[in-house]
Parts: structure tokens; sequence; C-alpha cells
């Protein structure tokens, strides 16, 4: 108690002089300066190592692809014309390289110029180009529009009897590798007027298939107003029409074969269930009801190919 006593009736100047002799030295506190920021030694080493691991698992910048090469290296021109009446072929004259139509008031509904991506796909290229040159020992000329998608596509150059308006099997085309390889299939359907090489949309029988001459020859030009993005990475596009966008309005409002409802309905059943007549009665579905054909083709030599329309 004495003690106690002695301490408590100190003077202030003794006690502040009795507190700096007790306290420790290290317990003195310095003022920082204005700006610094005390981070302790463990806080230090975690900001370090986050550091050092986003540095090492953020990847470098990966160069942007190239552009698909759509410059435009070969020109050719298909005719169509269209007859009121149903398609009369000659069956004595269905070898004579095209002209087996019978129809005596056709009436022709254009020229089409397509410009051809021999860059991009040379291969399907050369096979289209000499389809209509008929190097090949066939051609597309005097064979018919099989399909019409009114606002999507039209299909033609279906291989199969020539008096049918089919493609005679072209023995002398090389077989197309092209249409296994992915970079074939880097262009999109985005408007009218694109050219494709059919691979998806074709309904050639499976015997016709197998056999050894077959080559892929059938083929699409879109009609627009709009994209057909069914059609992409299924078929190869190759090529844009440079002339005759009206010609492909016009055979894209041809009259077509459209089965009613039911029909529609009954066949999605049969087509569950197995039955493989549906699929041959889906084969006239589309069809022109009027004969839309090829009446010409042919190569458009040009001293200087240039670029083709930028593709959207």
């Amino acid at each position: 108690m004495m003690a106690f006593s002695l301490v408590s009736t100190t003077s202030s100047s003794s006690a502040s002089a009795a507190t700096a002799v007790l306290l420790p030295p290290h317990h003195h506190h310095r003022r920082r300066p204005a700006g610094d920021i005390a981070l302790p030694r463990r806080s230090l080493l975690l900001l370090s190592t986050s550091l050092s691991l986003s540095t090492a698992v953020d990847p470098p910048p990966s160069p942007a692809s190239p552009s698909p090469n759509t410059t435009i290296t070969d020109r050719v021109f298909l005719d169509f014309s269209i007859c009121p009446t149903n398609f009369l072929p000659n069956r004595e004259s269905a070898d004579d390289g095209g002209d087996s139509i019978l129809c005596s008031d056709s009436a022709l509904l254009g020229r089409l110029v397509l410009g051809l991506y021999g860059h991009l796909v040379p291969i399907t290229v050369a096979n289209f180009k000499s389809m209509c040159t008929g190097s090949c020992g066939s051609s597309y000329k005097g064979t018919l529009v099989h399909k019409i998608f009114p606002g999507q596509f039209f299909l033609a150059g279906r291989q199969g009897r020539r008096d049918k308006g089919a493609v005679r099997p072209p023995q002398q085309l090389p077989r197309n590798t092209e249409t296994v390889k992915s970079d074939s299939f880097l262009l999109s359907h985005s408007r009218g007027g694109i050219v494709s090489l059919c691979l998806s949309e074709n309904d050639d029988d499976d015997e016709l298939k197998l056999d050894p001459n077959y080559h892929n020859v059938e083929f699409l030009i879109t009609t627009g107003p709009g994209p057909c993005p069914q059609l992409d990475n299924e078929n190869i596009v190759f090529g844009t029409v440079l002339e005759g966008l009206d010609v492909v309005a016009a055979i894209s409002s041809t009259p077509t074969y459209k089965p009613s409802e039911r029909i529609r309905q009954f066949n999605d059943l049969a087509k569950f269930l197995g039955d493989e007549r549906a699929q041959n009665a889906r084969t006239i579905w589309n069809r022109p009801l009027q004969t839309v054909y090829i009446s010409d083709c042919g190569e458009l030599k040009v001293a200087k190919p240039s670029l083709s329309p930028t593709l959207p």
C-alpha cells in the first residue's frame, strides 16, 4: 500500500519519466510519412506469388486466322429456260449432248454469270467448270432444275438417267477429295446468289451413289433474300453469282409441288416407323410444276480476274 501511494502522489512530470523508464525500447512508435502504406511481410509474400501465377497462366494472344481466299479465278455462264408444259425427253436422242428436251414454246429466262473461287477449292471449281464445258464427257446442258425451295435455294445438276433430264455420270472427272476437308466448308450461305456444291440436300439414290462412276456434281444456288444457315458446314461454297440475280429470283418464283399438311404428317409417321416409301415420296416434294432447265452453259474467258464481292 505504501508503494501505491507513492506512485499516485507523484507529479505528472515524474510519472512521464517513470513510464519512459518502465516501457521497453521497442514500444516507441514513429510517425510514418504521408502516403506510406504498411504491408505485413505475409501480405507481400502472397501478393508476389499471385502476380507470378497470373503471369504464367495467361496465354499469349493468338494471331487472327486468315480469311478465306475468295479471289475469282474462273467465270462460267448458265442459261436457264422454262417450258410451260411437262418435261418430255426424247429417248432416241438421250445422249445427244443435252438437246433432248422437246418444247417448242420454251422461253429463255436469262443468263447467270458465276465467279468461281479456284484458290479456295480448286478441285471443286475444276470439276464444275468441266461440267459446264462438257470436257469431262458429261454436261449440265439440257438438265433440269429439279428442286426449288422458295426464299431459300434451288437445286440443279442431279446425276442419274439422261432421259429424265439428269446428268449423265461423268467418268472423266477426278475424285473430289475436298468433300472431306474441313477447310472446304469455311464460307457460309449468308445471302442470295451463293453457289455451292450440294452434299447434304441431294436426294440421289443410294444405289446410284455406290456406282464407281458417281461424282458429286449436283449444285445449289441460294435465292435470298435471307441467309440459309441450315446449309452451312454441310455444303461447299465455291462461287457467287456475278450477273443475273433477277434470273435467280424468276426461278425461285416458279410454282412447285407442295404436299398438304395431312400428307406431310402421314409421311413423317411412315418415316418414323422405318417405311422406305416415305423417303421415296419426299423426292417429288418441291419439284417445279413447269420445266426449268439449263439450256446452255460454258466458260467465259477473262483476261484479268478480279476479287469477288465481300461476303457478309
